[in-house]
């Protein structure tokens, strides 16, 4: 909302300097957003009159001039067609700066002249979008002095940001209002003679959509003789950004920013019929808008239409067709009260901005009405002449009878201000609230028609399904008019005044602010993002045929109404959707890579679990270290043994068992197991005839780590480590075993022989060729065994030596390798 200082004075009577202004608007509520005062930058230009102008010798269109500026005549070298010996002009010095394009400007010489200043358009100066020629001044405007203190431009212009609740302040007189009560000076009163028309409307209100305008009046004036604006309308306007059109039109723009109040003119000579109706959109409504952009009304949509049909967009935009210009000399003033819901849908579905969508949907007064009207009637026939008819109606004023009461002790307990109930009455009288009763511990006040913030019912209905909704609607309908007062009156004492003070604090040490869960998902990601995978975000939803890929795609997880016809299913697995998005980077040259993802995966019944999902391409790269290799089932299984040790999984329970989902490679893949039933993770090469369709290449290999089955770990009491005095002894046995057995049965076997002494194995070598038995594999594991009491005797060690190879033999078949 813009404002300059005296338009703001013409409300307010105050003799406040400007910088306690803005303090104020601050303090209340009424953000200041910027501050602009184009005297300053129009600070160096000067009247001047043009005492020669004579062609240039050496160029046809530039003209030689002498110009006086006050002192000496200067020598300017000027293009514009419209200079003239004799024209009063702005006349820019050398060392000043051009708005318009930053050039500051020296003494130089155009074609063999001299050239000592610069006569400007107002383009030039960023007073508008004229180019054509320079500023042409009245004859008595004075030599020397200066052009913005002339032109009345010497004066701050002022933006602040309006909340959406306060649309009693998208208007001058309401800002002026707030600053009064602030203690800011004195609100001039708004009281417009009423007008006694003469005869009929010759044009009628007939409304079929009340629900959407309630209430709507209107007059005729005719005989007006319509044209550009007075200087101080028209500057009015230009001081806050608005381009003056005529004064009929500018009448209305003028009191939407003025008194809130919104307003639209037609041509009556360009009405076909004599009746405007306000009825619901019709297919085929349309019509050129003011902006010349065309609108096109929907069935819910409330226009003002004549017998040709709609021609206006009520509440939001007026038609071109039927809008006033110079040749205007019957004019019909609309005025109207549209229900604010159904003009913030309506601009919502159009996308149309206006000044007046701004205010209605926000509210306006409801009762301010016949005194708008007559204020625009007044205006009209001031400038433009004419005689006005009596006022045509449609509808009734709504009854307006909020109250609120306030609890003095709220103040204290619930704003945590002393304000004594005095002053906070006071506060809201200034306001235009009115006293209704009184006690010694509360009041009841009536609340003013342009404050329809405060007290408001519930403006859309509540969910009857919805458990609590009542409940919640009928409690706040109780405690929120008390608490719109509380907020008026520290909003008046200042928002500055309001004592800081801190959220209770629950105990010293903070708690987690995430949970257990979002802890896990967390760590999870940090996991893979270090082991050099990168993590996407894609959405939960993918193609039907592409999730059929990865399993059953039921109709029960078909979205009913998809953004995207290929984005029709949610994704039984995120592999889904890192498949394509990999796919889309392989397309783009990428070739080894690993992406991941934590999100949810959907089961047909509309369950919904959390998987962190990799993917794996190509191979490990070049390395002047280690060959290059490709990826194979080991490193998925790897990525998810890390993600699982990582969140505390106990790894010597977590066991392997081959074969997966028919996406994976049945002999490549495998699933994590904590016991006989609860699946941790899978992994494997995914099938080739999946790459193929997916545009993958072969051989890549993902998994999925299923982080809601992965119980939490227990939580134990720390205590000092258990630090052996005894060094760690190593040996290494080579086993012959038949190759159906995995490698997982016989370092389980190691581990279970002398649990007391063997604290590790490991696999260190697999073999399988000369030397071995045809059907078998050796496998060489190297045993840790940690002695705790005592030194073991070479004895000793043979003994648990025999005991493991016994072990590992009985449980697996395996003989050690000679």
């Amino acid at each position: 909302m813009k404002f300059s200082l005296s338009w703001l004075k013409t409300w307010l009577d105050t003799d406040a300097p400007l910088a306690d202004i803005l303090a104020t608007l601050n303090k209340i509520g009424l953000e200041v957003e910027a501050v602009e005062n184009k005297a300053e930058a129009l600070k160096p230009f000067v009247i001047a009159q043009v005492v020669e102008a004579v062609r240039h010798p050496n160029a046809d269109r530039l003209r030689a001039c002498r110009v006086n500026a006050g002192g000496a005549e200067l020598s300017v070298v000027c293009g514009a067609p419209n200079a003239r010996t004799g024209l009063k002009v702005v006349f820019a010095p050398p060392g000043a700066t051009i708005p318009a394009n930053g050039m500051v400007l020296k003494v130089g010489e155009i074609r063999g002249v001299k050239s000592e200043g610069m006569l400007t358009s107002a383009r030039e100066l960023g007073l508008g979008e004229d180019h054509d020629g320079i500023i042409e001044l009245p004859e008595d405007a004075p030599i020397g002095a200066s052009y913005a203190q002339w032109a009345g431009l010497d004066e701050p212009i002022v933006e602040i940001s309006i909340t959406p609740n306060r649309g009693d302040a998208l208007c001058v007189r309401g800002i002026a209002r707030d600053l009064a009560a602030a203690g800011l000076g004195t609100l001039k009163p708004f009281v417009p003679a009423p007008i006694a028309g003469k005869g009929a409307s010759t044009i009628q209100w007939v409304n079929d959509y009340p629900e959407a305008a309630p209430w709507v009046l209107g007059r005729t004036i005719h005989g007006v003789k319509n044209g550009p604006s007075p200087d101080w309308l028209a500057k009015r306007l230009e001081s806050i950004g608005l381009r003056p059109i005529n004064a009929l039109v500018d009448i209305t723009n003028f009191l939407t920013h003025d008194l809130g109040r919104p307003l639209h003119v037609f041509d009556v000579n360009k009405l076909d019929g004599a009746a405007l109706t306000l009825r619901h959109g019709r297919d085929g409504d349309s019509f050129p808008g003011l902006a010349g952009k065309e609108v096109q009304a929907g069935p819910e949509d409330c226009v003002i239409a004549d017998g040709a049909g709609a021609q206006s967009l009520a509440g939001i935009t007026g038609g071109e067709a039927t809008g006033c210009d110079e040749t205007t000399t019957d004019v019909f003033i609309e005025c109207a009260l549209f229900d604010r819901v159904r003009i913030a849908q309506t601009g919502q579905r159009t996308g149309i901005f206006s000044d007046a969508r701004a205010r209605f949907e926000r509210g306006i007064d409801s009762q301010l009405l016949p005194e708008a009207l007559d204020a625009a009637t007044a205006l009209a026939l001031e400038l433009c002449g004419g005689e006005a008819s009596e006022v045509t109606q449609a509808g009734a004023r709504p009854a307006w009878s909020r109250q609120a009461r306030l609890r003095f002790e709220r103040l204290q307990s619930f704003g945590g201000s002393d304000i004594a109930p005095p002053e906070a009455i006071a506060a809201l009288e200034r306001l235009g609230f009115t006293v209704v009763t009184e006690d010694a511990a509360s009041v009841t006040l009536a609340v003013p028609s342009w404050r329809n913030d405060i007290a408001q019912p519930q403006s859309l209905d509540q969910a009857p399904d919805l458990p609590g909704a009542m409940a919640a609607a009928e409690g706040a309908a109780e405690i929120e008019p008390e608490a719109d007062l509380i907020e008026e009156v520290l909003r008046l004492k200042g928002l500055d005044a309001i004592a800081p003070v801190s959220l209770p604090v629950a105990s010293l040490v903070p708690r987690p602010i995430l949970t257990p869960k979002q802890g896990r998902t967390a760590l999870a990601r940090r996991v893979l993002a270090a082991r050099g995978l990168l993590e996407c975000v894609t959405f939960s939803f993918t193609d039907a045929a592409t999730n059929a890929l990865f399993g059953d795609s039921p109709e029960s997880l078909r979205l009913a109404n998809p953004i995207s016809a290929d984005l029709n299913q949610m994704r039984s697995t995120p592999l889904a959707t890192l498949a394509q998005a990999a796919a889309r980077n392989l397309a783009r040259g990428f070739s080894d890579f690993g992406l991941f993802e934590t999100g949810p995966a959907y089961a047909a019944d509309l369950s919904q679990a959390l998987v962190a999902a990799g993917l794996r391409m190509g191979g490990t790269g070049l390395c002047a270290l280690t060959p290059a290799r490709a990826f194979d089932a080991l490193d998925a299984k790897a990525d998810a043994l890390a993600v699982l040790g990582a969140l505390g999984v106990p790894m010597e329970g977590v066991t392997t068992n081959a074969g997966g989902p028919s996406y994976y490679h049945p002999g490549q893949s495998g699933a994590l197991m904590q016991g006989p039933k609860t699946v941790l993770a899978r992994f494997g090469a995914l099938h080739p005839t999946m790459t193929a369709k997916l545009n993958l290449p072969p051989g890549s290999v993902a998994f999925e780590i299923f982080l809601d089955t992965i119980p939490e770990p227990k939580r134990r009491k720390k205590s000092a480590p258990a630090l052996p005095p005894f060094q760690p002894l190593r040996r290494d046995f080579a086993f012959l075993v038949d190759e159906s057995i995995g490698a997982e049965a016989v370092l389980r076997a190691a581990k279970g022989a002398e649990r007391n002494l063997v604290t590790g194995a490991t696999l260190f070598d697999r073999y399988q060729g000369k030397g071995v038995p045809e059907g078998k594999i050796s496998l060489a594991v190297a045993v840790t065994l940690q002695p705790a009491d005592k030194s073991l005797t070479d004895a000793e060690i043979e003994a648990v030596c025999a005991k493991i190879v016994a072990d590992v033999g009985k449980k697996t078949g395996a003989t050690l390798r000679g």
